[in-house]
């Protein structure tokens, strides 16, 4: 096996103290960031949550020539409509849906937060249709793009998600990533030790908090395929640390007299040529995502990009500690009663050789 580093002697474990402020200080500046923004007067909410959870009005748009994704955008940008979502039909390939947040009905609306569904889908495919104005006319009313040729594009439908879809998807969403957790921890303490599940599932934890402090801080969008991308970071996160631990329980079957911090050390580093050379090859893959995927895929590649970063970074430096400090804590107290037992009954044994020995005379 190609092996990128050669007797490296690292103490990771020394610098456990270093990495774990690092982590706090992230999660806090996640935390204060979302407190301030969800309870500052006037601010935004805690998370830019996007149309998938917040709800939204969506307009299938035919084109007879359809332009291309980011001069849809630009053009929905220009009409004050942020973070638009824009995909194509999969069997027409003239059609584009375009999905965006919902908008309020007039000032009266606005005032009370609380306008008609019908109201504010209108509201959103006159702003829509405001925007794609920049490309042609429109086909109003009957009539077709067959049937008005001096007509750019008709608007074929809306729809609208509304806020109670919005509330189950991310309540669903929430449960996959718990439930997931939870058949993590169960397998890693049944195949290994729970004292080893203890430390991968707060790892994952870890990367999680780590994604969304980042999200909130930037204010990237939350959709859908940001759940996706941090149920992909939890499978990555707890395959390095089961590597690490694997190779943890075979060195401490090997060398039964090195301390188990010494043990864990020697695995983190003679496991992390194989670690760096997977996590690097899929983040530079994740990292051509970010820079040539476009706005469609922008959420879901910065959160795998930071996941699998702090994914990494979280196998060596949460992981294994927290793991060997609960082994020590409870390791040292199981370690007790079957040493007292073994000197007990070393002390019978010892005992029993020293008992005296009675010598017959020897007849010649």
């Amino acid at each position: 096996m190609f092996n990128l580093f050669q007797n490296i002697h690292i103490d990771w474990l020394g610098k456990r103290k270093i990495f774990i402020t690092i982590s706090i200080a992230i999660m806090l500046a996640g935390l204060v960031s979302a407190l301030g923004r969800q309870y500052t007067p006037g601010g935004t909410e805690a998370f830019n949550l996007g149309v998938d959870f917040k709800g939204g009005t969506v307009v299938t748009a035919k084109f007879r020539q359809t332009p291309t994704y980011d001069e849809i955008r630009s053009a929905l940008n220009g009409a004050g409509i942020n973070d638009p979502v824009i995909q194509s039909s999969t069997d027409k390939p003239d059609e584009v849906l375009i999905k965006i947040p919902l908008i309020e009905s007039g000032a009266e609306g606005a005032a009370q937060g609380d306008a008609p569904v019908a109201a504010q889908v209108q509201s959103g495919r006159n702003v829509v249709k405001q925007a794609l104005d920049k490309f042609g006319k429109e086909a109003e009313g009957e009539a077709t793009l067959d049937t008005a040729p001096d007509a750019a594009y008709k608007i074929i439908g809306t729809d609208s998600v509304g806020a109670i879809a919005g509330s189950q998807l991310r309540n669903q969403a929430v449960t996959a990533t718990l439930l997931g957790l939870v058949g993590i921890l169960l397998f890693i303490a049944f195949r290994y030790d729970w004292t080893y599940a203890a430390g991968a599932v707060l790892a994952v934890f870890h990367d999680v908090l780590m994604v969304l402090s980042f999200f909130s801080v930037f204010q990237w969008e939350v959709n859908l395929t940001v759940i996706a991308a941090i149920l992909t970071i939890v499978g990555f996160s707890v395959n390095d640390s089961i590597v690490i631990f694997d190779r943890v329980r075979e060195n401490t079957a090997v060398n039964r007299t090195d301390s188990i911090f010494k043990i864990t050390n020697d695995s983190i580093n003679q496991t992390l040529s194989r670690t760096v050379i997977t996590a690097g090859l899929v983040i530079l893959s994740v990292l051509s995502l970010v820079l040539f995927g476009g706005e469609v895929l922008r959420s879901f590649s910065l959160a795998l990009l930071v996941g699998l970063t702090l994914g990494t970074y979280s196998t060596i430096a949460i992981a294994s500690p927290i793991a060997i400090w609960w082994q020590s804590k409870l390791g040292n107290a199981k370690a007790r009663e079957p040493q007292s037992r073994a000197a007990a009954a070393g002390d019978k044994m010892a005992s029993a050789s020293r008992r005296s020995v009675t010598r017959r005379p020897v007849t010649r």
